[in-house]
């Protein structure tokens, strides 16, 4: 009886802990550092006692984190991982190994987190924390003092120069593409939602990036220049080349063959190039990171949500933007072309909605949807050209999942697809 207790407490604290931090998203999003640096010093800087790596960018962060972390762990290091949103649940954002945080860990942070958090409307002008910040205090508190690692990878929220995770110095800074999303936030340009991201690189650090738009290009590859940081670029410095039995990994640093990649689509090939060019730049301090282990990290890896197959004929991805929403394109003409394709969408009102139709109107028949998140689009906003359904349960419920002929595809926002994927899994 008395385990059943303890057991209880906790799950009663844990949750606790999760509707505080849950509860400073009304505070909404305040680009800055000034209240995160506060509270970290009070903390005694764990942040400063981090090796790591920052991604920055628009479309392929998730998925370059998720493949150094499978090959650093394969190579028998200790890698943290911070990543967002989450897709099955909260402590997903802070990892192990690939293993959540324990609620147990998250609590302890949150006792210790909490009151300092109190302080800041006290004590200074700053107003109130967010709850990013919160995340990511908890973050660097865990992997620079709880649970010490090797190694961190930490992927940024939005933008870079104002983000929560630019205060700590990383040995390497990778971008995985620029493309034009929170221009709200960011700017309305390639050039300025560049500056953004490249403001995380503070000097010497490896700048790896794979950028297509001209302007945000020469953004990073001043910056690099001006602050003495050394340029990789996915093309010329490093890349991949399909051959027969897999890729090939061409570089500077070596060429490493019989590659072969769990995760679909041309986007994907070019983030598991990232990784490995990485993964070269790091071998001096992680030597055991081998060619075999490489390949052993990326051969069965996946990341929850990305052109994932919840059935042989179901995949769900969370294609929230113009440029995530051609990668899904170009993934479903390639590997899906002799299907019949019926694609389900519900994106938040942030969103280009009308050129990811689109895109999407060419690979399948269409329908629209919406879900239970404040930003979600109403079904009644979407073009009037497009067949709308209540919701996706509905949806699922007409699907032929016995004709092979027949190919079925749920994508859109992130906070939608989690949604998606955790009713597959009760089900």
């Amino acid at each position: 009886m008395g385990g059943v207790l303890l057991l209880s407490e906790e799950v009663m604290l844990y949750e606790e802990a999760l509707e505080w931090i849950h509860g400073q998203t009304k505070f909404g999003i305040r680009p800055g550092l000034k209240r995160i640096f506060w509270v970290l010093e009070k903390l005694g800087n764990p942040q400063n006692n981090l090796f790591g790596i920052h991604i920055v960018g628009t479309n392929g962060k998730g998925s370059t984190v998720n493949n150094l972390q499978r090959i650093l762990t394969a190579s028998g290091y200790d890698v943290g991982t911070f990543t967002s949103p989450f897709i099955m649940d909260f402590r997903e954002r802070i990892s192990v190994n690939g293993h959540m945080i324990s609620k147990t860990d998250l609590v302890i942070c949150c006792d210790l987190i909490k009151p300092l958090t109190e302080r800041i409307p006290l004590e200074t002008d700053l107003g109130p924390i967010t709850e990013f910040e919160i995340i990511t205090i908890i973050m660097f508190y865990y992997f620079g003092k709880l649970h010490p690692v090797d190694i961190a990878i930490i992927e940024a929220g939005l933008g870079g120069r104002y983000d929560s995770t630019n205060v700590f110095k990383a040995f390497a800074v990778i971008c995985p593409s620029i493309g034009l999303d929170h221009q709200d936030i960011l700017g309305e340009t390639y050039g300025q939602i560049a500056e953004q991201k490249a403001g995380v690189i503070k000097g010497g650090e490896k700048v790896l990036f794979a950028i297509d738009n001209a302007e945000a290009k020469q953004v990073f590859l001043e910056k690099s220049q001006t602050s003495g940081s050394q340029v990789y670029q996915y093309g010329v410095d490093y890349s991949m080349q399909k051959l027969a039995n897999g890729y090939q990994f061409l570089s500077k640093q070596g060429n490493i063959s019989d590659i072969t990649l769990a995760m679909p689509g041309q986007h994907q090939v070019a983030n598991a190039a990232h990784a490995i060019q990485a993964c070269q730049l790091l071998k001096d301090k992680f030597p055991l990171t081998s060619d075999d282990a490489i390949r052993k990290g990326l051969e069965k890896n996946y990341w929850l949500g990305r052109t994932e197959l919840m059935l042989p004929n179901v995949m769900i991805d969370g294609a929230h933007n113009k440029e995530s929403i051609q990668a899904l394109v170009d993934v479903l003409k390639t590997n899906y072309k002799d299907r019949h394709i019926h694609i389900l969408v519900a994106a938040i009102n942030t969103k280009p909605i009308e050129q990811m139709l689109e895109l999407l109107q060419e690979v399948g028949d269409l329908e629209v949807t919406t879900f239970n998140y404040p930003k979600a689009f109403e079904l009644d906003d979407y073009p009037l050209q497009f067949s709308r359904n209540k919701s996706f349960k509905d949806w699922l419920a007409k699907m032929q999942v016995k004709d092979s002929k027949d190919f079925y595809v749920i994508t859109g926002s992130l906070y939608f697809i989690s949604e998606v994927r955790q009713f597959f899994k009760k089900t």
